[in-house]
């Protein structure tokens, strides 16, 4: 499975994608950027005057590129259109803040992944390779009826 691939089959769009680019994907873990745009809207009242990224955004980006993206990568043919990705757990520390026109780079790998239920330690660097933030995430995949 390609990136291009991984990338038509997340479940998302603009505005809630925060998936940019993925740089490698294998069965151990995933790589990718996301470029935060100052005309996004939440910057426009968090902070007033001084805007920060919040950190359930970062959270849901390394969400969607160390889980959701190598999720999809490990199913492969076994993902459907009946499937939906839901997250079960995060543990996070915020670190450093991200401010508009940044560029993060996500690194996950992978602690467990049976029966449906994908574990990954994820870590969010900025443009000069600092942890931004870190922890875990899980998410799961069911069958939707």
């Amino acid at each position: 499975m390609d990136f291009k691939e991984i990338l038509s089959k997340l479940p998302y769009e603009k505005p809630f994608l925060f998936v940019d680019e993925l740089l490698n994907v294998d069965e151990n873990g995933v790589k990718g950027t996301y470029f935060f745009k100052e005309d996004l809207d939440f910057y426009k009242g968090h902070f007033k005057g001084n805007p920060v990224t919040p950190g359930v955004i970062l959270t849901e980006t390394m969400a969607q590129i160390g889980v959701v993206c190598l999720g999809i990568f490990l199913l492969n043919k076994d993902l459907n259109k009946n499937n939906i990705i839901t997250l079960t757990s995060t543990e996070m520390e915020f670190l450093k803040p991200v401010l508009p026109n940044e560029k993060v780079t996500v690194v996950s790998e992978k602690i467990y992944f049976r029966f449906g239920k994908l574990k990954c330690r994820v870590v969010m660097l900025n443009e000069v390779e600092e942890q931004v933030c870190k922890g875990t995430i899980s998410g799961m995949i069911l069958q939707q009826k």
